[in-house]
């Protein structure tokens, strides 16, 4: 079994326990954080442990390399602590069940794109930016060999990702690929961040998405035409996991002629969409998810935001219908990058 890398010691002297006094779910003091967190890594129990919202962002506020949010969700599981009502945590784990039957395997030697569970996104995924990419995705059986599992933090379930994403990256290695570009930050942060904590080997080089589309549009800068679009950016919570690679969100902004508005709540200050709280069960949760959204959209409404730009198609789900409502077109990333491209994706007119 791969074993967290934890350091106990770098948290004993840390002098700023960001990683807890900077949530924005929690109301917690210095004082209160250093002595909890050595409770956690102890096993012992903890209000943190119950309360926690599962955004990820203790893992970029770690001043210290450490990985305090997934020792959270580690000791949770330990403890029997579920963040969601058990059948809905149950449901979820045996919809993303891989390797029921072997996948055929084509040997690709070039680059991928993995699509992983969101094979009902290829529209977004096609044109010009996407020319010499193969696509590796869920198959029409619901066969989930490239799911990377990681959504399974969000229910206290360690124990799933560590057995089933061994035979993810092996099932994606034998294809051969030169470079693997991630659709969601949550692959990508599974197979950077995840992997590293916990020791398990990556025999490929995986690609940031956002990444991929700037080279593209270098590449493609002689048919690109600004946008003149004012735009605020929804940071899904797996971003956390790789906060080196969020400056490419305002590089593409840059390259294709989009304002990234001014906002309280952007880049480490951003607020997750609030879906992963909805379903917690803790009196009050969808309540709480609410006045969330709520401040949020009012945020990208006061900066005078024209569009939302989205990846993480749970973000969508939740927030998209609720930016419309007020005025502000959803899109995704990949598809305001069509456009300056001179595509149009279907449904934008």
């Amino acid at each position: 079994m791969h074993e967290l890398r934890f350091d106990q010691d770098l948290c004993r002297g840390c002098s700023t326990q960001e990683c807890l006094t900077k949530c924005q779910y929690m109301e917690i003091d210095r004082e209160t954080a250093q002595k909890e967190i050595p409770k956690i890594a102890r096993g012992e129990d903890s209000f943190v442990l119950h309360e926690c919202a599962t955004c990820y962002a203790c893992e970029e506020y770690c001043t210290s390399g450490n990985h305090p949010f997934y020792l959270i969700v580690e000791k949770q599981e330990a403890r029997g602590i579920s963040p969601v009502p058990r059948p809905l945590i149950q449901r979820a784990v045996n919809i993303g069940i891989p390797f029921r039957g072997r996948p055929e395997i084509e040997e690709i030697n070039g680059p991928v794109l993995n699509i992983g569970a969101f094979s009902e996104l290829k529209d977004l995924i096609q044109g010009k930016l996407f020319e010499g990419i193969t696509p590796i995705s869920t198959d029409e059986r619901k066969m989930f060999h490239y799911f990377c599992q990681l959504m399974y933090l969000h229910y206290g379930k360690d124990s799933v990702i560590k057995e089933r994403l061994p035979g993810i990256i092996e099932t994606i290695a034998r294809h051969r690929p030169t470079e693997v570009v991630c659709f969601h930050d949550e692959c990508y942060g599974a197979y950077t961040s995840y992997c590293e904590a916990h020791g398990i080997a990556v025999p490929f080089r995986p690609v940031h998405f956002y990444e991929y589309l700037y080279n593209r549009l270098v590449e493609l800068k002689d048919m690109i035409r600004p946008l003149n679009l004012k735009a605020a950016y929804q940071r899904p919570c797996s971003s956390r996991l790789s906060p080196d690679k969020h400056r490419f969100v305002g590089r593409i902004f840059d390259l294709i002629g989009v304002e990234g508005v001014k906002r309280e709540f952007v880049d480490e200050n951003a607020l997750c969409c609030a879906g992963a709280i909805e379903g917690q069960k803790q009196e009050g949760s969808r309540k709480r998810a609410a006045m969330q959204q709520q401040k949020n959209v009012e945020d990208m409404k006061k900066a005078g935001a024209e569009v939302c730009v989205f990846n993480c198609p749970a973000c969508f789900q939740t927030l998209g219908g609720i930016v419309a409502r007020n005025g502000i077109r959803p899109i995704h990333m990949s598809d305001l990058c069509r456009l300056a491209v001179g595509e149009t994706p279907a449904g934008w007119r």
